[in-house]
């Protein structure tokens, strides 16, 4: 709805008012934090001037450990507040510019004065701290502006539901303390102002979406009810960007009880991570936990084997072939993969409660202390309702008896008064100290030499153990590997933990699996399981001070790591965010459907949110892809409208090339700045970059890249996920390349990444993935002789 010229400058008198004082409290605020910080600065220098320190007696070492706690205390307080300081001046710098996005003019229902409310990304009182001159999108109120229209509106509160009357709700778009956009609306947040935020290029970081969150966006947002909920949406529809509004509202809603890192997100890989990391600060809010589950493998079994990971792996399954183990290896994914695994994992810990367990002999110098079946023999005689990692620290704690007990009988031996020959005159005075400390308070003379000579057996055989007790220390004495690789040498053991049936391919992917093991190597699919047996032998490292994680691409993850991450984080909620059309990983026995995610926590602890309007792409290029897959036609395009993607087909890959440096520099010089030339592997990129790279300035992207930058870049499709760019080349979308039905949903995500452009590039014949698709629903190049 148009806005008179009057209500136009009042609203921008209003902005150039709230914008004053916004100012004048950063100037106050500017003072403060610099005072802070130097009080910071100053109390870290002079640190060790303010501590008392005194170990002679023991009163003085409790005096200075209270001093040294005192001034610490101290420290944390100031350092805190300067910390809050900043980052309140933070979001007045950014209101500062554009101090809101919206108003609703809402009536309660039992009466009294229309209350006007600006809506933004924090908020704001005026000089007396009474009134709200900007409220935070979060507050309850706010709600109204995203889910309510004109007339009867309610919203909810911690204390219940206020009703009324919406009377108006108008939107602006504020540069500079400019008013850019100025409009009335009704039910959603105007197409107008979607139409002007998605017509912008990309960007190599994540925006926050506060001021065009949409009613079905809200409602994963606001969402504080459900142990589990689950986002089932569209590519493009925004469901990521939601997730982390929503950190930003569960922060504001329980500010007095969740921190930022009480939160973690488990993301694709690590240059999402960087994808995403200003959305939170954008918004005054602290980082949270930011991780992969890859990154969580390697630090707790990385130093064990050469660890695999997901995309290794979906180089090798993309690089498909019949004679090299392949359709061998993929039973195995899908088996290790499942629930079923897991439960056998599980099985397979309570059998060892009372027979099977290996071990490893206790050894010094090729000597045994330990036997293997002594360690068997006394494992098996504690009580059998001790549970499997209580009696693991039972065995340990008798372990380091047992070379305690060595240790006394070796002090006599030749070998030792050996190495008491060799000692140094330091090494000499250590021992003589220790001897003096055994001796206090007894009359002893100076020239004791046969207890020097004790002390000096005791210091050398206590080194020469010192390895060993920490080896023991470290349960190094159970043979994990050899457990694990027992579940595919043993079948009459595997039968019996699985149920009493052996799972497909069990005697050839088997074989495949100790091969690997024996190597120092673990695949990715037995990374998860192999970490669930090794923590239920030694104790569950589960962490209670997480109470939220969001996973995101969940459909890339399977039912075995989901039930290890809830074991994981036992007091946290979930929020999985996913797209069942984007399951690259499908060969890894993820979700298929929504099911087994519905019984995670149980379907009375669930709730399933779908967002099935796609905003990412244009019309055209989300009418392309949603032809695609089944259920395509339940995607909804947002109203942009732009080309048709377009389709070349060409004789030979010179040709292709030589059209594609065309075509970028055609794109770099209309200013598109995030162009992506997505190929299938890894391997591809290379073929790919060698061949352009000295005609188009460019930057090969690959696992371990760990930002996303401006400008041309060629990237396998698997890590193009997520993130999303101005055009997409498809290099080589021929029939010999993406031919197999298998490779669908890795060719829709990598279609789906382009906001503004889609071009597909093929040799000879295209993809046959695309021949359903309706060609008036693209452009048809064809160069071909």
């Amino acid at each position: 709805m148009a806005i008179e010229d009057q209500d136009w400058q009042a609203e921008q008198d209003r902005v150039n008012d709230v914008t004053a004082k916004i100012n004048s409290k950063i100037r106050v605020l500017e003072q403060q934090v610099g005072e802070s910080r130097g009080d910071v600065v100053g109390m870290r220098k002079d640190f060790w001037d303010e501590v008392s320190i005194n170990f002679s007696e023991q009163d003085d070492v409790g005096e200075t450990s209270t001093s040294l706690r005192q001034q610490s205390q101290v420290l944390s307080e100031l350092e805190l507040s300067h910390r809050r300081s900043s980052l309140t001046l933070d979001k007045l710098r950014r209101l500062s510019s554009s101090p809101y996005f919206g108003r609703i003019d809402f009536k309660e229902k039992d009466g009294g004065p229309t209350d006007r409310i600006y809506l933004g990304i924090g908020s704001f009182l005026d000089e007396n701290e009474e009134d709200f001159l900007i409220y935070d999108w979060r507050a309850p109120v706010s709600s109204l502006y995203y889910d309510g229209a004109p007339g009867p509106a309610s919203y909810r509160t911690p204390v219940g539901s206020i009703e009324g009357d919406m009377e108006l709700k108008r939107q602006f778009v504020i540069r500079d303390a400019n008013i850019k956009v100025l409009f009335d609306t009704g039910v959603t947040i105007g197409d107008e102002l979607l139409q002007q935020v998605l017509s912008h290029t990309a960007d190599n970081q994540m925006k926050n979406i506060v001021a065009t969150i949409q009613k079905e966006q809200n409602s994963v947002i606001r969402n504080d009810r459900s142990r589990m909920l689950i986002v089932q949406g569209a590519a493009g529809s925004g469901k990521t960007s939601a997730a982390l509004q929503r950190v930003a509202y569960l922060l504001y809603r329980y500010r007095e009880s969740l921190r930022a890192d009480q939160m973690v997100l488990f993301s694709p890989n690590s240059m999402f991570n960087s994808y995403v990391s200003t959305v939170l600060p954008e918004l005054g809010e602290e980082n949270m936990l930011q991780t992969t589950f890859q990154a969580y493998l390697e630090v707790r079994i990385g130093h064990e084997f050469d660890l695999e990971d997901i995309f290794s792996q979906m180089e090798y399954l993309l690089a498909w072939s019949e004679d090299d183990g392949h359709p061998v290896r993929v039973q195995g994914i899908r088996y290790k993969s499942s629930a079923e695994y897991f439960k056998a994992i599980r099985r397979y810990a309570d059998l060892l409660l009372h027979e099977g367990m290996s071990f490893r002999a206790v050894r010094f110098q090729g000597r045994e202390i330990v036997s293997r079946q002594q360690m068997l023999d006394q494992f098996y005689s504690y009580d059998p309702a001790v549970k499997l990692g209580n009696r693991i620290e039972l065995l340990r704690e008798w372990l380091l008896k047992e070379v305690n007990d060595f240790g006394r009988r070796e002090r006599k031996e030749p070998w030792v008064e050996e190495q008491i020959q060799t000692l140094s005159t330091d090494d000499y005075h250590r021992a003589y100290t220790m001897m003096r400390r055994k001796q206090k308070n007894k009359s002893v003379s100076f020239d004791d030499f046969q207890l020097e000579a004790e002390m000096a057996a005791r210091m050398v055989v206590n080194n020469w153990l010192k390895p060993l007790r920490k080896w023991v220390k470290r349960l190094r004495f159970i043979d994990l590997s050899g457990l694990y690789r027992r579940l595919f040498t043993d079948e009459q053991l595997f039968t019996r933990v699985n149920g009493d049936t052996l799972p497909a391919g069990w005697h050839e992917f088997g074989p495949q699996t100790v091969s690997r093991m024996q190597k120092g190597e673990l695949a990715y699919e037995d990374a998860t399981p192999y970490l669930y047996l090794k923590e239920h032998l030694q104790g569950f490292r589960s962490n209670t001070s997480i109470k939220h994680m969001i996973v995101d691409e969940v459909q890339d993850y399977s039912p075995f790591q989901l039930e290890f991450m809830k074991r994981l984080f036992p007091r946290a909620r979930m929020t999985a965010l996913g797209d069942l059309n984007q399951a690259i990983y499908s060969h890894n026995s993820v979700f298929d459907e929504e099911e087994p995610l519905l019984e995670l926590y149980g379907k009375e602890n669930t709730e399933l949110i779908r967002l099935t309007r796609s905003y990412r792409s244009t019309y055209e290029i989300v009418d392309f892809t949603r032809q695609m897959i089944p259920g395509g036609e339940h995607i909804v395009p947002f109203n942009r409208r732009g080309d048709k993607p377009v389709v070349s087909l060409y004789n030979d890959r010179e040709e292709m090339h030589q059209e594609i440096v065309r075509n970028i520099h055609h794109l770099q010089q209309q200013g598109y700045q995030y162009t992506a030339i997505i190929c299938k592997t890894e391997s591809e990129c290379t073929e790919a970059y060698e061949a352009l790279k000295d005609q188009i300035t460019m930057r090969k992207m690959t696992k371990n890249t760990p930002i996303f930058e401006k400008g041309t870049i060629i990237i396998p499709a698997y890590l193009a996920k997520g993130v999303e760019f101005d055009a997409v080349i498809l290099y080589d979308a021929s029939r010999d390349r993406y031919n197999r039905e298998a490779e669908r949903k890795l060719f829709y995500t990598a279609c789906t990444r382009a906001m503004h452009l889609l071009y597909l590039y093929a040799i000879e014949e295209p993809t046959p993935l695309i021949q359903d698709v309706n060609p008036e629903s693209y452009v048809l190049q064809d160069y071909r002789d």
